[in-house]
């Protein structure tokens, strides 16, 4: 199953945290923040509960056979990367003029909804499993994709991409959005859950400096840290 309802393809398991952090990780742990922005913070206990949350909807779904489709292990930096992507959306809302209204959020989840049933699961059922996202955030799941939405009228009109190129070219110009939106934000994410990757703007697990590989090819790809914009 996918929720992305948009024409790009956008990786927000997500959506969003710089190099520079480990300096600074005690003041960061003594605020109680997973992660922090230019103007705003994700708190330890907000992302503990919405890990709670998650974690719950997983077991209800199990309970009717629906299977979770994100790797298992990886709640914390699956839901904290959705807590920084609708901050990161907040902010292309901000430097675009975008301006996404009730209803059109209300429409995205309506198609959301449309998926969901023609998957035999409910909405919460969908957002969980596919996506990882806890089932209380779904209003937020609505606004994103409403900005998203408008984000690629502004990029292509209400042109559909017809060919490889075009979608490559959409999907190349949301990221740079994204990865504007992510340097002034300068977002920052607490050592113990990870490092913001700017590649596929998501939380992902930090790779230890001395773990030793003896399968270069094995070796998981670097994070870029730092915003390439």
């Amino acid at each position: 199953m996918s929720i992305v309802m948009s024409r790009t393809w956008v990786t927000v398991a997500a959506a969003v945290a710089v190099a520079g952090l480990a300096a600074s990780a005690c003041g960061t742990n003594q605020l109680g923040a997973a992660a922090v922005t230019t103007n705003s913070r994700v708190s330890s206990s907000q992302l503990t509960n919405q890990v709670a949350s998650l974690n719950a909807a997983y077991a209800a779904d199990r309970a009717k056979g629906v299977k979770p489709q994100r790797a298992t292990g990886q709640e914390a930096q699956q839901v904290l990367t959705w807590l920084i992507t609708f901050k990161l959306y907040d902010k292309i809302a901000e430097q675009r003029n975008i301006h996404p209204t009730p209803a059109q959020a209300d429409k995205q989840l309506a198609g959301l909804a449309a998926q969901a049933k023609s998957s035999k699961v409910t909405l919460d059922e969908y957002v969980s499993a596919a996506g990882a996202l806890p089932p209380d955030l779904v209003p937020q799941l609505g606004r994103y994709f409403a900005i998203l939405a408008s984000l690629e009228y502004q990029l292509n009109g209400d042109k559909t991409p017809t060919s490889s190129t075009s979608q490559t070219k959409l999907e190349s110009q949301v990221s740079h959005a994204q990865c504007l939106a992510s340097r002034d934000l300068q977002v920052q994410v607490n050592p113990q859950f990870g490092v913001w990757d700017y590649r596929t703007y998501s939380v992902v697990l930090a790779t230890p400096k001395l773990a030793a590989n003896p399968s270069p090819s094995a070796a998981a790809t670097p994070a870029i840290t730092k915003a390439p914009c």
